[in-house]
């Protein structure tokens, strides 16, 4: 099993989907592969350091946080070897290119993508949009092997085909209560774990988001008091989403970008699912309907 992360910052993954990765990586062990693709610098990200400072420290901080998630990470560099830069990210041939050869040189079997808000009132952070409509826009090219060959040219005298992940998409608290779903992972078993690896994005979780008052937190003096300022981040996000009697869980939306699968496949891939009934059934309806059946 095959799992590719696509987001814009340093420490998007640790907020939406680390969860689910480390109970899949419970369950499967060394069948488990995971990778994170960051799609910008990460330079803007702090209100005293320098931009270059700034994309120092978040990179060494995603990097440690990753040893603990046992995940490979791959910033993501345009044709011209660069990375995007952050707070301005642009859907451009260049980052198509860029992507359709992260997921081309990975060939996942579910890749994570931030969400597209559907309401125009919805709030939300430009480089994920910007992040969820390159993966939207370049899903089908995934499979076409001379779409960005004049940016990456090949060597291939025949080309062979390219796996189409499923693609999911995963929470956004920046659309501010736009967010929807339909699949819910129990997570509790790895909320440790996922403190930890937070807790490695200093610069961010006592500093920066603090700072930025975005976040509704107060700058947390120890993992203790970050500990329950995460607690209550997941409560919220249930309420939000009508999981109150669930336990803290991460939530996804299944898209008919690449593989349209089955209700039974998600079902038999996706670990600790508590999805509620109606949701499912809501799904398995939709997923029959893009099947043709």
């Amino acid at each position: 099993m095959k799992a590719l992360f696509i987001h814009a910052h340093f420490d998007d993954f640790e907020f939406a989907s680390a969860g689910t990765f480390e109970m899949w990586r419970r369950k499967l062990g060394g069948d488990f592969h995971a990778r994170l693709v960051i799609c910008t610098d990460g330079a803007a990200g702090h209100h005293r350091l320098s931009r270059e400072e700034t994309a120092r420290v978040r990179l060494a901080e995603q990097m440690e946080s990753a040893k603990l998630a046992q995940c490979e990470v791959e910033p993501l560099l345009l044709p011209n070897g660069k990375s995007p830069r952050e707070a301005c990210l642009k859907v451009d041939s260049d980052l198509l290119a860029a992507l359709w050869k992260a997921i081309r040189d990975f060939e996942p079997d579910y890749l994570f993508a931030p969400p597209l808000p559907s309401d125009s009132m919805a709030g939300l952070h430009v480089d994920h949009v910007a992040v969820a409509e390159a993966v939207r826009k370049v899903a089908y090219m995934i499979n076409v092997p001379h779409a960005f060959t004049p940016e990456y040219p090949s060597a291939e005298s025949e080309p062979s085909p390219s796996k189409v992940p499923v693609i999911l998409t995963a929470y956004d608290s920046y659309m501010f209560g736009a967010n929807a779903y339909d699949l819910a992972v129990d997570v509790s078993a790895a909320f440790d774990l996922m403190v930890d690896m937070t807790w490695c994005h200093q610069s961010q979780v006592t500093e920066w988001l603090p700072w930025v008052g975005r976040h509704d937190m107060d700058v947390p003096a120890s993992k203790e008091e970050w500990r329950s300022t995460l607690v209550h981040r997941f409560t919220k996000r249930n309420r939000e989403l009508g999981l109150e009697a669930q336990p803290m869980a991460e939530v996804f939306g299944v898209t008919a970008w690449g593989e349209i699968p089955t209700l039974e496949q998600l079902k038999t891939d996706l670990p600790n699912l508590i999805t509620p009934s109606e949701t499912e059934a809501s799904l398995c309806k939709r997923l029959n309907q893009w099947r043709g059946q």
